[in-house]
């Protein structure tokens, strides 16, 4: 009788900690707890097994195709299942919690213990149900950005591709990235930043192209109705209009002809960009995303500020011609970390610099946003960079096609990046009259050795190709006009294989190789050390 009773007192399951331990283990391995509570073993293996399918899925998902897992985030119907599926799991999750310790709590308890096991379950129970609140609520957050950002626009240069392969016959997305100086001294909007993503779908291998803002001339596809209004380009006899810049077709094409003229849009001005920079580059641009400046600081603040590099004095604020002194300056050092004032001085920064300068700097940005965008950063920021996208950010490319490129992002993070910057009186580029077959060559010429793995290769005349479209209504060379002889079609690719240069064996050319962004953007002892022994006046 004193053995049983003395077996009975060694019971595991009359002991705090045993119930304790089982049910912190239970909680994150749901279902163990049950099985070994003995009460309810066969929910708790099914528990089990159904977790253990999930996270092993899961694991072998994100180590063979992570871009997969990352696509469900832009997945509208995914992300609404989420908003209603993870707060119900997490429901039912600290239900399970609540039942395990029920199984396994000592079966006579003092007062102190039953207040230790309830602060026990709680806290157990909050480590489920925050992230899984958390969890809902971004599902929530992104679902909204998704239909703001990205379903509400019309465009009458539709890529046409199929969302749910769209790369297969798509072997390079060019995107037009702009950057908007609205403001409280000018009417509409100037695209003061403009730049072109050339993206290798299958390597994630770019190529950034930067035209100034002052480039005149622009033409577009003689077969687009815009060049009835503009057989000459963009321009109207004097190359030193602002208004017939690059920068302000934007704001005056939809001015100046009829709103229907491309059909059915919702931006025109971005259209017609997308057409007179694809025509100008010789490329076909398959979407724009626009970005207003002035909530550019707080995109970046959101994202936590941005690290670059600074190798000279950088104005905030001042006026060259007015004699304006800056405000302050930015300072050259290696990885200064700027917050989004700053990094949009860093950005637009004109005050003593010239705008190829300012050109060289915006593609340093970029890197360093795309860069720094990591998965962690974006979720332990993601409420306030949803909160600041929503209202800043236009583009025509439509959420359905946001898996893809969610995909495709993971790849760009892991390839090269490769950059032309055309700058007024380098390279025989002049601004006002600028030589478009020379443009193409050098776009066409930068792709090709990227995508043949030759990232910088600077050719030699002998081994240099020179460059073809491969599509024979595509020609390299500017008719009389100023415009070029491609047609529409081969500026807005209908879904099949883009158009590309291709070499022409044994041709020459002398189009200098593009940059390496990560060599322009890195650190320069030297040239740091002289701006900082001659600093401009004010700079401290």
């Amino acid at each position: 009788m004193s053995t049983e009773s003395s077996s009975e007192s060694k019971d595991p399951r009359d002991d705090f900690g045993f119930g304790a331990r089982w049910t912190a283990l239970g909680t994150y391995l749901p279902g163990l707890g049950l099985i070994k509570g003995g009460r309810r073993p066969l929910i708790g293996t099914i528990v089990l097994s159904v977790f253990a399918v999930i996270v092993l899925s899961t694991v072998i998902t994100w180590f063979a195709n992570p871009g997969a897992l990352v696509a469900i985030g832009f997945n509208l119907t995914y992300l609404r299942i989420l908003m209603v599926a993870l707060p119900v799991v997490g429901l039912a999750w600290v239900a399970l919690i609540v039942a395990t310790y029920l199984d396994l709590k000592p079966r006579h308890l003092t007062n102190p213990g039953r207040a230790l096991g309830a602060v026990l379950v709680g806290v157990l129970c909050l480590t489920i149900a925050a992230p899984m609140a958390v969890g809902g609520r971004y599902a929530f957050d992104q679902a909204r950005v998704l239909e703001r950002v990205f379903g509400n626009s019309d465009t009458a240069t539709q890529a046409n591709l199929d969302a749910r392969d769209p790369w297969k016959t798509k072997p390079r997305v060019n995107i037009l990235l702009l950057g908007g100086d609205a403001g409280s001294d000018r009417t509409g909007t100037r695209t003061d930043s403009l730049m072109v993503a050339s993206v290798d779908t299958k390597t994630g291998d770019t190529v950034l192209i930067g035209l100034p803002r002052n480039t005149a001339r622009i033409p577009f596809p003689e077969n687009s109705p815009l060049h009835k209004y503009y057989p000459n380009g963009f321009y109207n006899g004097n190359a030193d209009d602002q208004e017939y810049f690059v920068n302000s077709i934007y704001d005056n094409v939809p001015q100046s002809v009829p709103a229907d003229i491309l059909g059915p849009t919702s931006n025109l001005g971005a259209d017609a960009l997308k057409l007179g920079v694809g025509e100008a580059l010789g490329i076909p641009i398959d979407y724009y995303l626009l970005i207003e400046l002035d909530a550019f600081p707080r995109v970046i603040n959101a994202l936590g500020g941005i690290t670059v590099n600074i190798n000279t004095w950088v104005a905030k604020g001042g006026q060259t011609d007015a004699g304006i002194p800056p405000d302050g300056w930015l300072r050259p050092g290696p990885n200064q970390h700027l917050n989004g004032w700053d990094a949009l001085w860093f950005a637009r920064g004109r005050y003593g610099a010239d705008d190829f300068q300012r050109m060289d700097r915006q593609r340093c940005v970029i890197q360093a946003a795309v860069s720094q965008a990591n998965v962690a950063n974006l979720l332990s920021r993601y409420e306030d960079i949803a909160r600041q996208t929503v209202g800043t950010i236009l583009t025509d490319i439509p959420h359905d096609m946001l898996p893809a490129f969610a995909d495709l992002s993971t790849r760009i993070q892991k390839g090269k990046t490769r950059s032309i910057v055309f700058k007024h009186g380098v390279d025989g580029f002049y601004s006002p009259n600028p030589n478009y077959a020379m443009v193409r060559e050098r776009v066409a010429q930068a792709i090709s050795d990227t995508a043949a793995g030759k990232p910088g290769a600077t050719p030699t005349p002998e081994a240099a190709p020179s460059w073809r479209p491969t599509r024979p209504s595509a020609a390299a060379t500017p008719s009389a006009t100023g415009a070029s002889n491609r047609t529409a079609a081969d500026t807005m690719d209908e879904g099949a294989a883009s158009w590309a240069p291709t070499p022409q064996p044994g041709a020459t050319s002398t189009a200098p190789a593009a940059d390496d962004l990560k060599a322009v953007c890195a650190y320069k002892p030297e040239e740091a050390a002289q701006a900082l022994a001659n600093p401009p006046a004010g700079a401290r």
